[in-house]
């Protein structure tokens, strides 16, 4: 488990990336990939610009690692 407590938006930004990734990697369909991938970049940008980061100074970088492990783990169990 974390030792960072990350507020649930964030959580589930970073559930949603990985979910809309995996849909990218599957999809044949040129459109639907376009959409795919402008939502990837939206959710970058909601992920990456969070007020969260900011209340973490000089471990922010850890912390991103962190809830992309957490949020992995989580998603990876059957």
């Amino acid at each position: 488990m974390s030792s960072y407590a990350f507020p649930d938006d964030l959580l589930k930004a970073q559930r949603a990336w990985y979910a809309t990734y995996q849909q990218l990697a599957e999809e044949q369909n040129p459109s639907q990939s376009t959409v795919l991938r402008r939502s990837l970049q939206r959710l970058s940008v909601r992920i990456s610009t969070h007020p969260y980061w900011a209340t973490i100074p000089g471990r922010a970088p850890a912390a991103r690692m962190a809830l992309k492990q957490l949020v992995w783990s989580v998603q990876a169990r059957p």
